[in-house]
Parts: C-alpha cells; sequence; structure tokens
C-alpha cells in the first residue's frame, strides 16, 4: 500500500484527517449538551440544522473553487483560519451569556465555512492515491481515531458542558491552517475565461444525478442522514437520562467499530457488490436504534459502539463509490454535491424533524425514549427497502471511472 506514496506523503494524509476530525469532534460532540448548559436548549435543533443550511451554500462553491481556480490546499487553509476565529467568538458569546440569537448567527456563520472542509480534504487524499478502495479505508481510519480523541479529550477534561470546549477546538482548527503548508500541492486544470454563474457555484455538478446508480446512491446516503441526524444531539441527554457523566467519552464508541469497518472496507469492496455493503451498512442502522429503544444501559451502549460501522459502510462506500465513477476533473464538485444532499437536505430534515419527534415524545422532563429510537429505526428500516428496490448494479460488478 505505501509503495503507492512517499512515505512522509501518506502521513501527511493521515495526519491532515486525524486532526481535522478532532477539532470536528471537539465542537460537534459535546454540542447539544453545552447548549443545554447554557440554557439553550430552545435553539438546539436550529443550531445542529444550521449546518444543514450551510451545506446548501458553501460546499459546492468552494469545491469548485477547488476544481477550477485554487489549490485545493489553499482553500482549505482559508475555511480553517475562519473556522478557528468563528468558533472562539462562539464560545465568548457562550460565557458571556449572549443574546441566543447572536449565537446562533455565529453558529450558522461558522458553519459556513466548516461545512465544505472535509469534503474538499477527502478529495485531496483521493486524488493522490492509486488504488483507492485498497488505500482510503486505513487512511481514513485516522479520522476515526482523531474525532475518537477530540471526543476523550473534551471528556478527559471535563468540558462535555463548557464553554471553553470551543476555544480548544479554535486552537486545532489554527493547527489544520497551519499543518496546509505542508500538504502535496495539486495541480488544477485551467479555467475557461468565462464561466456561467452556476458554473461558478458548482450547480452543474447536479448533472452527474442523471446517472441512475449514482443518483440512488445520493438519495440512499440523504434519506439515511435524516434518522441518523438524531445522534449527536440526542444520545448524549440518553446517556445523561440514564445517570452517565463524561457523556462525549462515552460516544466515543462508535469509533471503535468505525475503524474495524475501516479496514475491513478494503476487503469487503474487493470481495462483496457495493449493494450489500450498503445493505449491511443500513441494517447495522435498524439494529443500531431498536437497541438504544430498549432503554438500558447495555443495549444503549451497544447501540451507541453500532453507529461507526453502520456510518462506515453507507458514507465511506458512498465517497469511494463516487471516486471510481466519477471523472477526475469533478472530484472536488462530487465530493461536495454528497456533502450537500447528506449535510445538506438530510441534515436539515433530520435535525428539525428529530427535534420535533423528541418534542413529542417528552412531557415533564421525562422522556419515552423506546418510542423516540423506535420511530427513527422504523424509518432507517424504510430505507434499506427503498435501497433493495432501487440499486441495481451492472453485470460484471462495478464500473470502471468513465
Amino acid at each position: 500500500m505505501l509503495r503507492t506514496l512517499r512515505k512522509a506523503e501518506y502521513a501527511e494524509l493521515m495526519i491532515l484527517f486525524f486532526i481535522q476530525a478532532a477539532g470536528m469532534a471537539i465542537w460537534f460532540v459535546p454540542l447539544g449538551s453545552i447548549l443545554d448548559a447554557h440554557g439553550l436548549h430552545a435553539i438546539k435543533p436550529y443550531a445542529f440544522a444550521a449546518s444543514a443550511v450551510a451545506a446548501f451554500i458553501s460546499p459546492l462553491a468552494f469545491g469548485a473553487m477547488a476544481d477550477r481556480h485554487v489549490p485545493p490546499a489553499k482553500v482549505l487553509r482559508g475555511l480553517a483560519l475562519a473556522s478557528s476565529i468563528l468558533m472562539a467568538g462562539i464560545s465568548t458569546a457562550l460565557k458571556y451569556h449572549g443574546n441566543q440569537w447572536l449565537v446562533l448567527g455565529l453558529i450558522q456563520v461558522f458553519y459556513l465555512t466548516y461545512s465544505p472542509m472535509f469534503s474538499i480534504s477527502t478529495a485531496l487524499v483521493l486524488a493522490r492515491l492509486q488504488d483507492a478502495k485498497q488505500e482510503f479505508g486505513p487512511i481514513r481510519s485516522l479520522a476515526t481515531v482523531g474525532w475518537m480523541a477530540g471526543a476523550l479529550l473534551i471528556g478527559a477534561v471535563s468540558l462535555d458542558r463548557s464553554a471553553y470546549a470551543g476555544y480548544l477546538g479554535a486552537l486545532v482548527w489554527l493547527l489544520v491552517a497551519v499543518f496546509t503548508y505542508f500538504l502535496p500541492a495539486l495541480e488544477i486544470p485551467k479555467s475557461a475565461e468565462h464561466l456561467a454563474w452556476h458554473e461558478r457555484l458548482g450547480l452543474d455538478a447536479l448533472t452527474l444525478l442523471k446517472n441512475r446508480r449514482t443518483r440512488v446512491v445520493f438519495l440512499t446516503a440523504t434519506l439515511f442522514n435524516i434518522p441518523l441526524a438524531a445522534f449527536y444531539p440526542y444520545a448524549p441527554t440518553h446517556l445523561h437520562d440514564l445517570g452517565f457523566t463524561r457523556t462525549s467519552a462515552w460516544m466515543s464508541l462508535a469509533q471503535v467499530t468505525e475503524i474495524i469497518g475501516m479496514f475491513s472496507l478494503a476487503w469487503l469492496l474487493v470481495n462483496w457488490r457495493l449493494k450489500w455493503i450498503f445493505a449491511c451498512g443500513i441494517s447495522i442502522g435498524v439494529a443500531r436504534f431498536a437497541l438504544s429503544a430498549l432503554n438500558t444501559e447495555p443495549s444503549v451502549l451497544l447501540g451507541i459502539t453500532l453507529h461507526g460501522a453502520s456510518f462506515v459502510f453507507v458514507f465511506i462506500t458512498a465517497q469511494i463509490y463516487l471516486d471510481q465513477n466519477i471523472d477526475p476533473a469533478w472530484r472536488s464538485r462530487a465530493q461536495a454535491l454528497f456533502t450537500l444532499m447528506t449535510g445538506g437536505f438530510g441534515n436539515l430534515i433530520g435535525y428539525l424533524s428529530s427535534g420535533w419527534l423528541f418534542d413529542g415524545c417528552s412531557t415533564g422532563g421525562h422522556t419515552d425514549w423506546r418510542l423516540f429510537w423506535g420511530v427513527l429505526a422504523a424509518g432507517v428500516a424504510a430505507v434499506l427497502v427503498y435501497f433493495l428496490l432501487a440499486y441495481r448494479e451492472p453485470a460484471g460488478g462495478e464500473a470502471q471511472r468513465k
């Protein structure tokens, strides 16, 4: 595997995923608990939905920039620096009990810079690999380790409900910005002198949906992300209700099976058809929510643990599918469109609907967790039925990149 890259360059890509995912976890995992602790429970669904709103705007635009105008590492550098500044601003507003709408507004602006980064990093890494099926899983596993490290760090220093978690995240994003100077440069094609406005915004990537298999992959991942969006806003709350402390650390159990899934993905992609990898991931998602619906300490922890494998077999498989089946000139835009569909439509519908579901399942300060997670399990089961009926693999297996 290492023969396809210089060892130093291979390590650079792994470190990029590690520190970026750590910054994401430091912010995202404790966010719901931090808002609750500062009396901002009312805006929690909208704070998480802000990422979805941003996903409609910035990933395609910055993805098009990385494909056509500016080297991806430079785009990533500017976004990481802006994210660092904005995260520090959000933490300051929380610390000094700023107006809830000010906090929400800062969160929304933050997500405009935060949303495109991981899709750009993914495109940058995939561009350096000769065999993504074999190589991407082990490299991407460092993002999982980074996410786990960020969540465990928050728990270790007891910042699960503190605004100071944001200051720590700001330092990590500043580190990401500095690290981009060490990343390998990618050549970008010379752009035409005159581009239509929809090309500058990356909206021409929507033409990728004309391919039926690609369209089904996009729609499946998007629909799957709707119930999955409830995981980080409400799983820590469920753990807290069951008497757990340091909930961010407990949430990192998901990364155990995520790492296992990453390293098994290379073998699965060679020996299994894509359809059954997807079906396996969605089925694990059904089990994940069904276990949480049992509302016991062991079942909830086991459900959280299964979350990682479910994520890998659906979302990471989809990213590899795009790299293998989309023209390299569309690389960043394809990954950005995936972010728009899953992080935009999927998250927006998921965060808002799970917030309404949570309110409907809660009375007098008590939540009917069996009903809450049971409804979500049924939603994932419906996605599984759709995918099995809609996806048709070509004769002879996966198509090669066009």
